[in-house]
């Protein structure tokens, strides 16, 4: 803990305010993991609210002898496991000073945590170990309305979603909007919980399987991955290629760090270019084989009810052709 290690951990610059604990110590693989936790490590707890929520639901089902995907629930705990590292180790302490650190975190928190959460079906697990009576009967109703509002159906459009994207990096960089957040706690842990926020709603049209107010087809999930992923690419460009700092908020890391600013934030541009596309691509397979995997079912339910049937379609036009002789 990073209140009981004096030797790892000081209490932080009075650049930022809040409470923040800065580390002293050079980053290195071991630093970024060290179970250092923020004084108030509110990312961390809600985190582990989430899936101890969601292992209760499920633990429930199985009691009931109700089928819960293991699968689905190992998704959903590793998102949350990887969302305490990523903003609970020692590395959240780094990210408050250093450009590459921060876009680490961030693309984790927008690219690869969303769709492990997301896969994990955590609406339809509320709906399915929820009682249905008393107080259950409510948040069940609450919880449908909340799948199947028009907010719901604006807020995981395209449009939304791309906007989002754009914000999360031109928006937020380019603007010297970053510059000012950054400089209190409230602000870092506020852009952290809107990437997260961000990256739930992009991947939810894509990987949910919970009662949403509108399904995309495949062909329109493809065309959006399309669409955002050229944009991961010509930031992290931009950020490699620029010869002044970006971000002018970190351009003075702790000395004792020995790390070059310019050259972190070169590393930081890498990272939203190669990092961030490779969940892009992942993506993209993943839909595939899904869409190729949904045809053959339908395919084959299709087969079978024409070996059943008959076919319909087949039927309807030969007896047209008869009534035309």
């Amino acid at each position: 803990m990073a209140g009981l290690s004096n030797l790892r951990m000081r209490m932080t610059a009075a650049t930022i305010d809040g409470p923040v604990w800065i580390p002293t110590l050079p980053p290195s693989i071991g630093e970024y993991l060290a179970p250092n936790l923020q004084p108030i490590p509110l990312i961390p707890i809600i985190a582990l609210v989430l899936a101890a929520t969601y292992l209760l639901g499920a633990t429930t089902l199985w009691r009931r002898h109700v089928r819960w995907s293991v699968i689905r629930t190992l998704s959903f705990l590793i998102g949350c496991l990887v969302t305490v590292v990523v903003t609970g180790a020692g590395i959240e302490g780094y990210g408050y000073e250093m450009f590459s650190v921060f876009m680490f975190q961030q693309v984790t928190l927008m690219m690869i945590i969303p769709p492990l959460l997301v896969c994990g079906s955590p609406g339809t697990l509320l709906l399915k170990a929820t009682p249905h009576s008393g107080a259950g009967l409510v948040l069940l109703r609450v919880a449908l309305m909340g799948l199947r509002s028009p907010v719901s159906k604006v807020l995981i459009h395209p449009a939304v979603t791309i906007s989002l994207l754009v914000t999360s990096f031109y928006g937020l960089y380019f603007t010297g909007v970053s510059d000012r957040l950054l400089q209190s706690w409230t602000g870092h842990v506020g852009l952290e919980l809107f990437f997260l926020v961000a990256g739930v709603l992009f991947a939810v049209p894509l990987f949910s399987t919970d009662p949403l107010p509108h399904r995309f087809s495949y062909g329109g999930k493809l065309l959006e991955v399309f669409i955002k992923m050229p944009l991961h690419v010509i930031f992290g460009v931009i950020v490699m290629l620029s010869s002044s700092q970006v971000v002018t908020y970190f351009a003075s890391p702790p000395p004792s760090w020995g790390v070059d600013a310019i050259l972190d934030q070169r590393i930081a541009g890498a990272l939203a270019w190669s990092y961030g596309e490779f969940p892009s691509l992942i993506i993209l397979l993943m839909l595939l084989v899904r869409w190729q995997h949904d045809e053959g079912v339908r395919t084959r339910a299709a087969d079978k009810r024409s070996d059943r049937d008959g076919d319909v379609d087949l039927d309807a036009y030969n007896a047209y052709l008869n009534r035309l002789r």
